[in-house]
């Protein structure tokens, strides 16, 4: 426990345009990654925009690792296909929570994250104060496929016995 920051609640909310990899369709799921952790949501049958609204948690020991999220279409008889990838880094999301906003108004925006060649934001991330959380929501734009995004939200978890922030 003492090695451990905190937990990262990763809502997968849900996917946009993704690509077609069956006769019409696809059936998606997203996997995430994080050094060994391996977390993955429920498969959405016949749906290139699935609506998930699936919560994830990852055990945060090292906040430096990117977090990597993977699309993938369900398939029976095959291996499932790769419908792109992404990854994100949580550094500018935990130096908000390291400001102890507690007191500021609901909604106030305590950093914005900019589109670049260096994340896969489709645009800008806003991490706000809401009900007495940092949250921050990111809409990823998929690699290594021909279109699709996943929107997602973070917000953190302390543990008591951890190390924290």
């Amino acid at each position: 426990m003492e090695h451990l920051l905190g937990l990262l609640r990763i809502r997968i909310q849900r996917g946009i345009n993704l690509a077609v990899r069956d006769v019409r369709s696809s059936d998606p799921y997203v996997v995430i990654k994080m050094g060994k952790q391996k977390l993955k949501t429920r498969v959405v049958k016949k749906n290139v925009n699935p609506e998930w609204n699936e919560d994830l948690t990852l055990s945060i020991s090292d906040s430096s690792l990117p977090i990597r999220i993977a699309v993938y279409d369900k398939d029976t008889f095959t291996l499932d296909d790769k419908m792109g990838d992404a990854e994100f880094e949580i550094g500018p999301f935990l130096e908000a929570i390291r400001m102890r906003l507690e007191g500021v108004q609901n909604g106030t925006v305590a950093a914005r994250v900019q589109p670049s060649r260096e994340n896969c934001l489709s645009e800008e991330s806003s991490i706000i104060y809401s009900n007495g959380h940092i949250i921050q929501n990111m809409c990823l734009r998929l690699r290594n496929v021909e279109s699709g995004e996943v929107e997602l939200q973070l917000q953190w978890i302390d543990i008591p016995g951890s190390r924290g922030l």
